[in-house]
């Protein structure tokens, strides 16, 4: 039976979208040939969506466990579906697809505002992205001359949120094309605009528009066309918009038919979404070698410039966000510089680099990749221990590393890395970083900062790198342990960008905790601590307040570990007892199955213990 637009219903078309792309996932997959050929559409929609769900349920389960065993309203819900789909967004087409729910949620969790877009998330009530797209304000009579009928709330509040859907879409995209996921959502919009009924004939409208659209996608795109096929992006946005059909009508929608490529064409096949024209050979024959994602921490003005300097770097560039929360997408063939564009702007992590020419050799192999903060398909061959044996010769490329004491920066020499050991309260300046890339004398440098606070000084090392003939990238480390992680895997012997993407990868998947001791009472995410309290910062936020190191240490690590690690890494601040060590590596031992300890004597003067997992 028909259900009314609310939080239930929401619910309901999360986990219906998400069986429907689980049962289509493979078929979408093969069906990838635009931007990219790499086989991978399907299951970048899945785990937008499935992160989409997740974040759904956690408001649902958050508002039963509260005093009041409350439930939350249809705001609450779409605006924890909106969030968790930016979060979660992976690949071309689920990063457009989690700024259509955005725009969903904009309209959707405010219906007062009768339309009209918030401020600052990019477009004012007077922008739409293509001409005509404005010419039905909420509230005014539709191109039939019907007025909104009491009792239509909810039927004009979903033609009202997927124009809106379609319209911060398209102001998404660097380079709009055709016959794409974006031509699919305004045929939704439209359809639903003409639309007369209850808000399940809407939706009914919006996934029938959306269907002949998507038909029609090869003969607006040469690729598809030669290949056979429709648009993969916007087959999977049809089967998100299917999935909202029956979950407001209560009845499966008509079919869509079956997203395979014609057989004479070779598999994989068909479309990631949208962005600038590409060559129909992928990314190994002609395009950018890498899809650099990430998310970013960044006001508005600075994402403006960011825009702008990825632009000039790639294509099928793709920012979605807002509120101070982006997540950004571009093809490139300078990956660190399109993460040094990350940093300049803001704070990037959860960052994934995928290099075309790998992803093309896995595509059609059915297994999504591991959600991480960052990820590379290639192999990492050479990977071995910064205390290892000897290493190539590193005259054509080195690594400087910023580091905070003095057991630290021997570990990075051991590793052949050039260390810049830092001072109490003395962060470095970026010449001393462009001194320290002077010393190695070599063509090719990779910096790692080892601190949030010092990304811009690295960015602007590297620039001044470059400009003397240096080829420099900067990876975002933000502890000294993200550092031994990515120097665990530096191989000079391989190309510049693929260290990069194997260094980047280690770092990011990487997660880190330090413990302090507070000097003076204060507010903190745990609660107030008083001065000499232990501080448990996770990810450089503080989680835990104790009053004594070791059991302080061995709760940061139960909690870190409770969502999966395979190697703790405990580097020692100066003047902490060894048996603290020990205790915390039987702690491991005793407690976390099959996971391995490795023990530093760091020297930094700060932090007592740094932590990390892998």
């Amino acid at each position: 039976m028909p259900h009314t637009l609310d939080a239930d219903a929401v619910r309901m078309w999360c986990g219906l979208a998400l069986d429907a792309l689980g049962r289509a996932r493979a078929d979408i997959d093969a069906i990838n040939v635009y931007p990219v050929a790499d086989g991978d559409t399907g299951t970048n929609l899945y785990l937008t969506v499935e992160s989409a769900a997740q974040a759904v349920d956690a408001a649902f389960n958050g508002h039963a466990a509260s005093a009041a065993a409350s439930r939350p309203t249809l705001a609450d819900v779409v605006r924890a579906m909106a969030h968790g789909a930016l979060i979660g967004a992976r690949g071309n087409s689920g990063t457009i697809l989690a700024q259509l729910l955005r725009g969903m949620a904009d309209v959707l969790a405010d219906g007062a505002a009768a339309g009209d877009p918030p401020a600052g998330d990019g477009a004012g009530a007077g922008d739409c992205a293509r001409a005509g797209d404005c010419d039905a304000p909420a509230g005014a009579a539709d191109a039939a001359g019907r007025a909104p009928a009491a009792g239509a709330a909810d039927a004009d509040g979903l033609r009202r949120a997927l124009r809106r859907a379609a319209d911060l879409a398209y102001l998404a995209v660097a380079r709009p094309v055709e016959g794409t996921v974006l031509t699919v959502a305004v045929a939704a919009a439209e359809g639903a605009e003409r639309a007369a009924g209850d808000v399940a004939a809407v939706a009914r409208a919006a996934y029938e528009g959306a269907r002949t659209a998507l038909r029609a996608t090869p003969g607006q795109l040469d690729v598809l066309a030669r290949a056979g096929v429709v648009d993969a992006g916007g087959y999977g946005l049809v089967t998100v918009l299917g999935g909202l059909t029956e979950a407001l009508s209560g009845e499966s929608p008509a079919a869509l038919a079956p997203a395979r490529p014609r057989p004479a064409t070779p598999a994989p096949v068909a479309s990631d979404g949208q962005g600038p024209a590409c060559p129909a050979d992928g990314a190994p024959d002609g395009g950018p070698a890498f899809e650099v994602i990430y998310l970013l921490e960044a006001d508005d003005t600075a994402v403006t410039a960011l825009r702008e300097r990825l632009d000039a770097l790639g294509d099928s560039l793709v920012v979605v966000g807002g509120d101070g929360l982006w997540n950004v997408h571009v093809h490139v063939d300078d990956a660190g510089a399109a993460v040094e564009a990350g940093i300049q702007a803001g704070r990037p992590y959860r960052v994934r680099i995928t290099h075309f020419g790998a992803a093309a050799g896995k595509a059609g192999a059915g297994a999504p990749d591991r959600p991480g903060p960052a990820a590379v398909l290639p192999d990492q061959p050479g990977a071995q221990n910064p205390t290892g044996g000897p290493r190539a010769e590193r005259a054509t490329r080195a690594v400087v590393a910023v580091v905070p004491g003095d057991g630290l920066a021997a570990l990075c020499a051991e590793a052949g890395a050039t260390a810049v050991a830092t001072r109490p309260g003395e962060p470095p300046a970026s010449g001393e970083l462009v001194d320290a890339v002077r010393r190695t004398a070599a063509r090719e440098v990779v910096l790692l900062p080892n601190d949030t606070d010092l990304h811009h000084t690295a960015a602007a090392a590297a620039a001044q790198a470059r400009a003397e003939g240096v080829r420099a990238a900067v990876i975002p480390t933000r502890s000294a342990v993200q550092g031994i992680a990515a120097l665990a895997v530096h191989e000079p012997g391989r190309s510049f960008d693929e260290d990069v993407v194997a260094m980047t990868s280690a770092a990011g998947a990487t997660r880190y905790a330090e413990l302090a001791v507070a000097e003076r009472q204060s507010w903190t995410m745990a609660g107030v601590c008083q001065a000499g309290d232990v501080l448990g910062m996770i990810d450089g936020d503080v989680a835990l307040i104790g009053s004594e190191l070791a059991a302080t240490a061995e709760a940061v690590l139960d909690r870190m570990l409770a969502s999966g690690g395979e190697m703790v890494t405990l580097v020692l601040g100066a003047g902490l007892p060894d048996e603290v060590a020990e205790r915390l590596e039987r702690h491991v031992r005793e407690e976390h199955f099959a996971v391995d300890t490795v023990v530093y004597q760091g020297g930094q003067p700060t932090a007592p213990l740094i932590i990390g997992i892998e």
